[in-house]
């Protein structure tokens, strides 16, 4: 019993497609299917072979090693590799998208197989840049004719309409807008134009100070919460009782005693909009401008829902009238008259606290002091032994001390020093611990700088100075 086996040329997968199978004692055959058998040219096959071929025509059911073979059909001899690597792939990516926190939605772009950069590059191009101008009156406002006048700077007047993608209720008299250049149609709303200095002023990242941070000023922090915290938190209180809250805080007292240190801790307190302001950047070059600073710098104080304004070292600007024959101190004197108008002048001044620090209030204009402007005057004045002892162990919180430090005797030691000199004093006992190699800072090395900064640096102290002025 013989049988013709043909040949497979290029054969590449695990069966070619044209081939057919025929089991016979364990031998598998492969057969093209082009070919036929014929009686004349060979030996007639037995009667067991011929019957099977006639079975052909009713297959048995396909078992699992048939199935599993077919599914090889027509695969390369990498197509699970591929499969398996892509998934993983998939996987990854799905997975370092999600530690990341990025979706679709946050990001707003679609897949980059969508992106079609030629044509977002030829709009962009087409789509021209709007004009500038101010809508100086409405015509028929509240109707569906109504017309806008605006006004170009440097070009004319103009009566327009508006554009598709802005509403009536959006454009108010006096405002800025977006018009194009052909047919001048209010296309966007603008905000109000504000100085750059003038945004750059307010505080977006909150100090790391806390009220816990400032010692020896525990009755200032009571009056300073009272006039920013509990109207804030508590209004009803004050409409129960038919009173207006303080609206303002003059900080005066020596160098170093706090007054900057509790305006930060305000900051760090309060989620209201927090402008910091130094008397020396309302001093400007040109006439007017400084008044023109402190207008927007207010009427953005007003565009928040509350605001604290902090001007620092206000006697730079806030100094008394005078006149010195030649004129020098006329643009200060407008900007000081700029701000006690924002203070209480014809408008109101809305939910805004103003804090002002000085160490000079001798030098103060009467009618910036008088209350209605600022209510109430809180003197920082030298701590007391208590309090001194108090700042010693905030500053030394974080240093790395030996116990039983007598801290009492260390306050007793600085008489009529500030929070500042106590703070040098605790920074020149640790550069006298790195100066003797040392990890840990002992109490020697406190009285050794008590010796170099109270003692030594007592002529360069403000405080004698302060106390002559006051």
């Amino acid at each position: 019993m013989k049988f013709q086996i043909h040949p497979l040329p290029h054969f590449r997968g695990p069966l070619h497609a044209n081939c057919f199978i025929l089991k016979k004692e364990k031998f598998l055959f492969l057969r093209r299917e082009g070919d036929r058998i014929s009686g004349d040219k060979k030996r007639r096959m037995p009667t067991d072979i011929e019957d099977e071929i006639k079975d052909d025509k009713n297959p048995p059911p396909l078992d699992e090693d048939d199935i599993a073979l077919l599914k090889t059909y027509g695969l390369g001899p990498y197509s699970t590799s591929i499969k398996k690597a892509e998934k993983d792939v998939k996987e990854m990516s799905k997975r370092i998208n999600d530690l990341c926190g990025i979706k679709e939605s946050d990001t707003g772009l679609a897949a980059p197989s969508q992106w079609d950069l030629v044509s977002d590059k030829q709009m962009m191009q087409e789509e021209q840049p709007l004009q500038v101008a101010r809508c100086t009156k409405i015509i028929n406002p509240n109707t569906e004719d109504a017309k806008y006048v605006i006004n170009v700077k440097q070009i004319a007047k103009f009566v327009v309409g508006l554009g598709d993608k802005v509403s009536p209720t959006d454009i108010e008299e006096g405002m800025r807008v977006g018009v194009d250049r052909n047919k001048y149609q209010i296309q966007i709303p603008l905000p109000p134009k504000i100085d750059p200095s003038v945004t750059m002023m307010t505080v977006e990242e909150k100090p790391d100070v806390t009220y816990n941070d400032v010692g020896g000023c525990k009755e200032q922090i009571e009056k300073m919460r009272e006039v920013v915290e509990l109207p804030m938190l508590h209004p009803e209180k004050f409409v129960k009782l038919g009173i207006d809250p303080p609206k303002g805080v003059l900080c005066y007292g020596p160098p170093g005693t706090g007054k900057t240190l509790l305006a930060r801790a305000v900051a760090n307190r309060t989620d209201a909009c927090f402008i910091r302001v130094i008397g020396s950047e309302l001093v400007q070059k040109y006439v007017g401008e400084g008044a023109r600073m402190v207008r927007e710098l207010f009427q953005m104080a007003r565009s928040k829902k509350a605001c604290i304004v902090f001007f620092d070292e206000v006697d730079a600007i806030g100094g008394a009238r005078f006149d010195d024959g030649v004129g020098g101190d006329n643009e200060v004197q407008r900007t000081m008259l700029e701000i006690v108008n924002q203070l209480d002048g014809f408008d109101a001044r809305g939910n805004i606290k103003v804090l002002m620090a000085t160490n000079r209030p001798d030098t103060l204009d009467p009618a910036l002091l008088r209350p209605g402007r600022l209510d109430r005057k809180v003197e920082f004045g030298l701590p007391d032994m208590e309090s001194r002892t108090q700042i010693f162990k905030i500053h030394t919180r974080t240093m790395n001390c030996e116990r039983d430090i007598r801290f009492e005797l260390l306050a007793r030691l600085c008489p009529n020093s500030t929070g500042a000199d106590i703070r040098s004093v605790c920074t020149e006992a640790g550069m006298y611990a790195i100066r003797a190699r040392r990890k840990t800072v002992t109490e020697k090395d406190f009285l050794d700088a008590v010796n170099k900064v109270i003692k030594g640096y007592q002529k360069f102290s403000a405080t004698p100075k302060y106390m002559v002025y006051n």
